[in-house]
């Protein structure tokens, strides 16, 4: 026995067996429809479900009845309201609600890009103010490396002229110790009394040594001044 669903206009209901059925009092032109059937059809259209058809006289032609008009109005309403009153307001509502949607999006973004603004501003004062600080303890080095350089020049602008001061007073005593040498080479060679010729040979040979040591001296001592006049000209 085949069990069949009903359809009001709105809703489907189901499924009914046909005792079931008899108690709904189904016309001929109710919607009802069975497994295997393609589509619905009108109950007067199965055979099955003739024998308890409920017989529903013709409505008058002359008006139609009141039920008939309410069921035409209902099905034009959607929760109380005309379907385009309906249609008009989901789609106002879904505006609406799409409209706030995208300002939240959007105020999130700039919130969001404003946010990264600050974070790179900050990151740009904080390198600008490192550069600053790296720029100072250049600056500050620099002055160090030439205060430091200033001192050494001095230093060795001191040592240098003590030196020279130093080389100046052996000079000045080498060359009184070198004319003392020549007149004893002279005397040396005039005085013949007491002594024989190898002795004389042999301390005039002993003076002519001393004076080529004490000349190689005193041009050592020559070179090392000019070399510290040049080098005291580069420091000044």
């Amino acid at each position: 026995m085949n069990t069949y669903y009903l359809h009001d206009g709105n809703e489907s209901s189901g499924p009914f067996g046909l005792e079931e059925l008899k108690t709904k009092k189904i016309t001929s032109s109710t919607p009802v429809w069975c497994q295997g059937m393609p589509d619905w059809k009108n109950a007067g259209e199965v055979s099955e479900l003739r024998s308890i058809l409920i017989t529903v006289p013709p409505p008058l032609k002359v008006a139609a009845p009141k039920p008939k008009v309410e069921k035409i109005k209902k099905n034009h309403l959607i929760f109380g309201i005309k379907r385009s009153y309906f249609y008009l307001a989901s789609t106002l509502f879904i505006l609406i609600i799409g409209t706030f949607i995208f300002n939240i999006v959007r105020e999130n973004r700039r919130a969001d890009l404003e946010l990264k603004n600050r974070i790179t501003e900050k990151d740009n004062q904080q390198y600008l103010i490192q550069q600053k600080e790296i720029e100072q303890q250049k600056k500050l080095l620099a002055e160090q490396e030439q205060i430091e350089a200033e001192r050494i020049a001095i230093e060795k602008k001191e040592t240098i002229t003590n030196r020279l001061l130093e080389i100046q007073n052996t000079l000045s005593g080498n060359t009184s110790d070198l004319e003392i040498l020549k007149r004893k080479v002279i005397d040396a060679s005039g005085f013949k009394f007491f002594r024989t010729p190898e002795e004389k040979t042999e301390e005039i040979n002993l003076i002519q040594n001393q004076i080529q040591s004490l000349k190689k001296d005193i041009e050592k001592l020559e070179q090392e001044n000019n070399q510290l006049n040049l080098e005291l000209e580069r420091i000044r």
